[in-house]
């Protein structure tokens, strides 16, 4: 645009000179023509400057000619110019309109992509939910299948109902015999002076296996549960194993639970004694019992199973530390009173505290030992959950009483000791108070290792321990006096794989002597120093029949003072299946050592007589799933 201004300005300055020159020129001519045309009629001759003048004005003519031309050129392209600005304001609008459709187009395939994409994303969610949908429907059709041809659980209106049970092939070995079968009287290890001290024993059995279910209903407000557990280690008073195998089937647990979802629970019937340790809280069903097959358990064992009634109340919870607090009203018992004396009647007999069972009452006739309880034996405790650790601390009350008649004389004859007594005809009520403290920690510091470590101490509480060793004796006037008793166990189970287990046990028992002098002079209650011991370690004169088997033992008659147990053993478990159950072998090493309260007669053991016991177990057990 610049150029052609600047072509036109120089164009217009000519045009201006020779414009201005030929005018005058003009204006000179024409008045010297029309002084020719005034003077004469004729022209006269051009001459040379007119010549010059016309030729100019010709040229200059020529010239205008050309700048007219050129102006129309100019014109023509200063229209070619507007033309092109025109257009190119035309192609920049349209360009700006173009790129307004660009865009609009570009959005609108930005949307389209993404409803493609969204579509897309739909398609493939749809894809997945089809298919989890199908999992699902496989799972679930497989999930009800299994609930129909496999059933975990049974259900009976709105309960479910779990079954219990093993089935159980065992034997034991011992050393000397106690004429048991699984279970063993760990209080009558026989010594070296009777038949048994000298003869081994190996029985197999069948009759630990169980029956058992777990009931389970949802009211709401409370969780209802019902346990029932039994097995054949009883025994009838014409039950034997001569042929048929006539023993009767023995109630192990069975209760009732209510509990609710702040951790109140309420527990009544037959169950494991609140002193047995617990693998949570104070729940039924969770006790943590030694790895034995012998069904007498483990010597310093703290348990009992009898009727009773628990409540329970649990604050927190386990991840974070639970703690709970227990109380029951169970089941008394006065068990293995003894209350020996060295002299002939110094016991008086004028005390009674239990007496022989009823048929009628359905107590066995061949049990003379039922006790005349005053109150149930309360036990109270508290445990304590953390992970990888469980600790308890409990105490137990006890009251035994017995009504005696208040000896009124008592003579001795000097010749023989032998005491007699006149006593009063009105008996007098006497309760002794007895109980004691247990507590239990057990600690898990990995997944193959669990250490655990059982007390309990007091007096009369001789029965909650697995030897039962006396619990009460008796003082001179005939009053129960409770004998105090100490147990303890150590645990160490390892578990090296998954099918393997490894254990180890020490227990023992104590029984504390506990003496008293009659009005005579003579010793009894229990453990008397003055008792005769002297055939604990050899054979009596008359060693009984070839079938008696059974010397007597009036001179071997110290109670036990301390019975211990270290005991080895594995489980392997062949097949461990929640479809198919459980298959396991199982063997256990144990030796017992009974230790008896020094007499006389016993010179070479002044610490008093020992006998000593080596046991093997073996178990196959299958136990449904």
């Amino acid at each position: 645009m610049r150029r052609y201004s600047f072509l036109s300005a120089a164009l217009i300055a000519m045009m201006f000179v020779g414009t201005q020159l030929p005018v005058q020129a003009q204006s000179t001519d024409s008045a010297a023509s029309t002084k020719t045309v005034k003077h004469g009629k004729k022209h006269p001759k051009e001459s040379a400057e007119e010549i010059q003048l016309r030729e100019m004005r010709e040229a200059l003519k020529t010239q205008q000619d050309q700048i007219d031309a050129l102006k129309s050129q100019v014109a023509a392209k200063s229209s070619d110019v507007t033309a092109a600005q025109q257009t190119a304001t035309d192609a920049q609008t349209q360009a700006t309109a173009a790129a307004a459709s660009a865009a609009q187009a570009q959005a609108a395939a930005a949307e389209t992509s993404t409803k493609v994409d969204a579509v897309s994303s739909s398609v493939t969610d749809l894809k997945t939910t089809t298919a989890g949908l199908a999992d699902t429907v496989v799972t679930g059709q497989k999930r009800v299948d299994a609930e129909i041809n496999e059933p975990a659980k049974l259900h009976y209106k709105g309960v479910t109902i779990t079954p219990v049970a093993f089935m159980a092939f065992e034997g034991v070995w011992r050393q000397r015999s106690v004429n048991s079968d699984i279970n063993t009287p760990f209080n009558s290890i026989p010594f070296p002076g009777s038949n048994q001290g000298h003869v081994s024993e190996l029985n197999f059995s069948g009759r630990q296996s169980r029956l058992g279910g777990l009931f389970e209903g949802d009211a709401g407000k409370y969780k209802l549960s019902g346990y029932f557990e039994a097995d054949f280690l009883s025994g009838g008073t014409t039950s034997n194993g001569n042929q048929s195998n006539s023993y009767t089937l023995r109630q192990r647990q069975i209760w009732g639970k209510a509990e609710t979802a702040g951790g109140f629970a309420v527990t009544g019937g037959q169950t494991w004694s609140l002193v047995t340790e617990d693998g949570k809280g104070t729940d039924a069903r969770t006790e943590k019992l030694p790895n034995t097959i012998d069904a007498q358990y483990m010597v310093g064992f703290n348990w009992m199973r009898q009727p009773g009634i628990r409540l329970q109340q649990r604050f927190g919870d386990a991840k974070t530390g639970a703690v709970t607090l227990a109380l029951s009203a169970e089941n008394a018992q006065i068990t293995n009173f003894t209350a020996t004396s060295a002299t002939s009647g110094a016991v008086p007999a004028n005390f009674y505290f239990a007496g022989a069972g009823q048929n009628g009452g359905l107590y066995n006739a061949f049990n003379g030992t039922y006790a005349n309880n005053v109150s149930p034996d309360f036990v109270l405790k508290a445990a304590f959950d953390r992970p990888n650790v469980h600790a308890e601390i409990g105490g137990i009350a006890r009251f035994m009483r017995d009504y005696y008649y208040p000896i009124q004389t008592s003579t001795a004859n000097p010749s023989t000791g032998a005491v007699s007594y006149t006593y009063s005809t009105t008996s007098v009520s006497n309760t002794a108070k007895a109980g004691g403290v247990f507590g239990t920690v057990r600690v898990s510091p990995s997944r193959f290792v669990d250490v655990a470590v059982q007390a309990m101490g007091g007096t009369g509480v001789g029965r909650y321990g697995s030897t039962q060793l006396a619990d009460a004796t008796l003082k001179p006037s005939g009053a129960l006096e409770p004998i105090r008793n100490y147990h303890g166990l150590l645990s160490v189970e390892t578990h090296p794989t998954k099918k393997l287990d490894v254990f180890a046990y020490y227990g023992g028992e104590y029984a504390q002597r506990t003496v008293y002098t009659t009005p005579t002079g003579a010793l009894m209650g229990y453990g008397a120093p003055n008792l005769n011991d002297t055939g604990c370690y050899g054979i009596a004169a008359n060693p009984g029949s070839s079938t008696g088997g059974s010397p007597s033992t009036a001179n071997c008659s110290s109670p036990t003072r301390y019975i211990q147990e270290p005991m080895i053993g594995f489980i392997y478990r062949v097949v461990n299946s929640p479809k198919y159950g459980r298959l396991q072998y199982w063997a256990t090493y144990s030796y017992f050592q009974r230790n008896l309260w020094s007499g006389v007669g016993n010179a070479t053991t002044p610490s008093g007589p020992r006998a000593a016991e080596n046991m093997f177990d073996v178990s196959m057990r299958y136990y449904i799933p």
